[in-house]
């Protein structure tokens, strides 16, 4: 076998360059639940320089003990299976806290200086990594203030480079989307901002590709002479949590649709880059996006279907309604639950539909991509006695259990022709011995390295959201009084099952637990 050929080329990756992590919302849920452990994963698995260091800045006064004592027990409770070791006093030697408030002129001078002295300590350049992991209202201030402070273009004593990763939503519609974008491009320069989605970190959203075009077989296929629809479901089990103020206020459509199912359907249509350029790759992400077929204000009611969750049980125990969450409007009309139909005008897939939904407190966790191949003629296989024959399906499982599965037909063993379905199954952690790494791990060292592959640009942010809008505004101007509703714990409402078995088809997720499977509409 020739050298080589066997993985065939891969991209490089160079350890970073000496850096230092600046966490904005460093006392906050998502620095200790996903960050802080991912950085410590990281330092692990020594793929962080020996010169890099970690600054929490919050409100709250506390010592940098103090801070090393909070991320300690951070680890204990969100990453048990990566428990502090023996390189714990290494890696909390790195930890230090930054008490200020995100719109004092003062505080950013402060912590300039101590970012400067932290890199003379270390005889490093000024590099630093910004991480805005705080409510979206603050992530203008907090840019603004980096730049007054000379934080965004590092200059003497210590020269460097300065990016920026702002955590979503990134803006509420297109208006502010287009404000927010023109307010951050003012402190630092496009390439140099990285807006985040956890969901394009993931080992199986990243495949979408390889699957793609490194094998012959599928690509042939995917297109509108072969593919009848495509179905992209992100299922939570989980409902708004401690989170009832802000998702009232944004709704599913906000809070999903504009960002993970408008990065899986870029993926799943786009056409084949001519390079992994990060800015080739993400051109032609936009060029489905831009694409997708207006939703007329006659369409919203007969192609989108809006809901609420309400009192079930869910795992065995019995949840509220999400009218009975904390923070939440007793009459509040925003959706939980969001399903609807679009199309990309493309030569690619014409006609061919792609239904998307997502919800919270469903049946299962799980997000899947299930690409329905058109059916085989109805002669000889198709047709009584032996059909009609289920469709063939690709699944993409984003989460959890990571993977792929086809179903196609396969003869029964035995006398006469029975015919099936049988699923073939491909599964990371079998196939690789072990989990994928979780997903900010691979995001927080790609924008350590400047690699804004997995990052959303500019206008792919406005592209989602110029078709999304439309939509937000008849939603407002709808003169519902309430949501239709779906038991906490089922697969949503029947209007949605309705609305894709007004065009012959029915909702599938292929792997999930077989004594979940009856409780899908």
């Amino acid at each position: 076998m020739a050298p080589g050929n066997a993985q065939g080329p891969s991209r490089r990756r160079d350890s970073p360059e000496p850096f230092t992590l600046v966490i904005f919302g460093a006392s906050g849920d998502l620095a200790a639940r996903k960050l802080l452990p991912a950085v410590y994963r990281l330092f692990q698995q020594r793929l962080l320089p020996e010169q890099f260091a970690v600054v929490g800045f919050a409100r709250t006064p506390m010592a940098d003990e103090t801070f090393r004592e909070e991320v300690r027990q951070a680890l204990d409770q969100f990453a048990p299976d990566k428990p502090a070791t023996a390189d714990w006093p290494q890696f909390a030697s790195r930890l230090f806290y930054h008490r200020g408030d995100y719109s004092d002129a003062a505080s950013f001078a402060a912590l300039r200086a101590r970012l400067e002295a932290l890199a003379a300590s270390r005889n490093a350049p000024c590099n630093t990594l910004f991480y805005l992991a705080t409510p979206p209202a603050m992530f203008a201030p907090i840019a603004e203030q980096i730049r007054a402070a000379g934080l965004s273009v590092p200059g003497e004593p210590c020269r460097g480079w300065a990016r920026l990763v702002i955590e979503k939503p990134f803006g509420r519609d297109l208006a502010s989307a287009r404000a927010l974008n023109a307010h951050i491009r003012s402190a630092f320069a496009e390439d140099r901002i990285f807006r985040i989605d956890h969901y394009l970190g993931k080992e199986t959203v990243q495949n979408i590709l390889v699957l793609r075009f490194a094998n012959a077989l599928f690509e042939p296929l995917w297109n509108h002479k072969y593919v009848d629809h495509v179905q992209i479901t992100v299922a939570e089990t989980v409902g708004v949590e401690q989170r009832g103020p802000y998702y009232d206020q944004a709704g599913a459509l906000r809070d999903m649709v504009q960002n993970h199912l408008m990065h899986l359907l870029a993926f799943v249509g786009m056409e084949a880059p001519n390079s992994l350029d990060p800015d080739t790759v993400r051109d032609e992400k936009v060029k489905v996006l831009k694409c997708l077929r207006p939703m007329p204000r006659a369409c919203v009611t007969s192609e989108l279907v809006r809901a609420q969750y309400e009192a079930g049980e869910v795992a065995g125990r019995p949840v509220p309604g999400y009218h009975e969450e904390p923070g939440v409007a007793p009459d509040s009309i925003t959706e939980t639950y969001v399903a609807f139909k679009t199309f990309i005008e493309s030569w690619r897939w014409a006609g061919v539909p792609f239904y998307l939904r997502t919800g919270k407190r469903l049946a299962e966790r799980v997000t899947e991509i299930g690409v329905h191949f058109k059916p085989v003629p109805q002669v000889l296989f198709n047709a009584p006695p032996f059909g009609p024959m289920a469709p063939n399906v690709l699944a993409l499982r984003i989460q959890p259990n990571e993977g792929i599965s086809l179903q196609f037909q396969v003869k029964r063993p035995g006398a006469g022709v029975r015919i099936e379905p049988f699923r073939m199954d491909f599964g990371y952690a079998a196939a690789f011995g072990g989990e994928p790494p979780d997903a900010y791990e691979r995001l927080l060292l790609d924008a350590a390295l400047g690699d804004s592959t997995l990052f959303t640009r500019s206008d792919e942010v406005e592209a989602a959201w110029a078709f999304l809008t439309p939509i937000l505004y008849t939603c407002a101007e709808d003169p519902l009084t309430a949501l239709p509703r779906y038991p906490a714990g089922t697969w949503g409402p029947r209007e949605a099952d309705a609305m894709i078995a007004a065009d012959g088809r029915r909702w599938t997720v292929l792997r999930r637990p077989a004594a979940r499977r009856a409780r899908e509409g």
